[in-house]
């Protein structure tokens, strides 16, 4: 393709390969930090109330993605950086030469080499996904700071919707950043919205879905979404601007109502019937950045 830099793209996608990977570790261990945290929370106001600890697992809710995998001893520190990630059935260290991304999988067989348990297909998925997207963002803006803030705001999306998937969690560790990291790119003018739009985006997103909760709460007694769909919701009005919301909102709650159908047809619907929000709310936001918000609109007849 004339005047597209080719040398730069390939580079972008290695590197997105290698975010691709860390982000599959982010996925899974982040909302374990956080549990853990919670946990020692909960242990330290028990403690101050003089409560039996015991009862610390009657306060926390039951969720699977957050345990701590078998495989880490107890005291041991998990963070994302340690320990060295380990096969969750044998407890195999993973050696450097099989964390490489994509061709430790396909040398591998998609296998454990240990075990041979089955790796999960989500992890080259992963890294294929956020390469391509690296790959999208320098073609689009080159290598620029607008390319590099691009890329940081798939990572973080892409990030956001698979443990928001896994586990009905939006960290604020990622959505407040991605916040602010959208009002500051739109100061730099790393972005096209002007800060005054970036700005009301910010503070329309999160009031809208904040409005929406709390009618919902009034009128059936129960939450319809969490609070991190507000924070994801406002990060999204401060990267595109106050007037990207609406198709955006529309597209995510279309695709929502669909997949959470079929969900319900299917054998697919988690315990409760609950579908998070934010995966749909993150896909709206990279259909945004790759097609421009408008183009949602022209492609629902509005």
């Amino acid at each position: 393709m004339p005047g597209v830099n080719w040398p730069d793209i390939v580079l972008a996608c290695g590197l997105g390969l290698l975010v691709g990977s860390f982000l599959n570790v982010v996925i899974f261990r982040l909302p374990v930090v956080m549990a853990k945290q919670w946990a020692q929370e909960c242990q330290d106001y028990l403690a101050e109330q003089g409560i039996n600890s015991t009862a610390l697992q009657k306060l926390l809710p039951a969720n699977p993605a957050a345990q701590v995998q078998s495989t880490v001893t107890a005291g041991e520190t998990f963070n994302l950086l340690r320990p060295r990630s380990r096969c969750p059935h044998c407890g195999h260290a993973i050696a450097w030469y099989e964390n490489i991304p994509l061709l430790s999988y396909a040398f591998l067989r998609g296998k454990c080499s240990a075990c041979k348990a089955h790796i999960s297909l989500r992890y080259p998925l992963v890294e294929i996904i956020t390469a391509l997207l690296f790959g999208f963002c320098i073609w689009r803006f080159g290598v620029t700071p607008s390319g590099l803030v691009w890329c940081g705001f798939c990572a973080a999306l892409l990030a956001l919707a698979l443990i928001d998937w896994d586990t009905t969690l939006l960290p604020d560790d990622i959505t407040l950043p991605l916040l602010w990291a959208g009002l500051v790119a739109s100061a730099l003018r790393f972005t096209d919205v002007p800060l005054s739009a970036a700005l009301w985006g910010a503070v329309a997103g999160y009031l809208f879905l904040w409005l929406i909760y709390w009618a919902f709460k009034l009128l059936t007694g129960k939450e319809g979404m969490g609070y991190g769909d507000f924070k994801l919701f406002a990060a999204l009005g401060a990267w595109f601007g106050w007037s990207a919301l609406v198709p955006i909102i529309l597209m995510a709650s279309v695709i929502g109502a669909l997949v959470g159908i079929a969900l319900k047809l299917g054998p697919g619907l988690r315990e409760g019937g609950y579908v998070p929000f934010g995966p749909f709310l993150a896909g709206a936001g990279l259909t945004a950045l790759v097609f421009g918000p408008q183009a949602i609109l022209r492609f629902a007849g509005l």
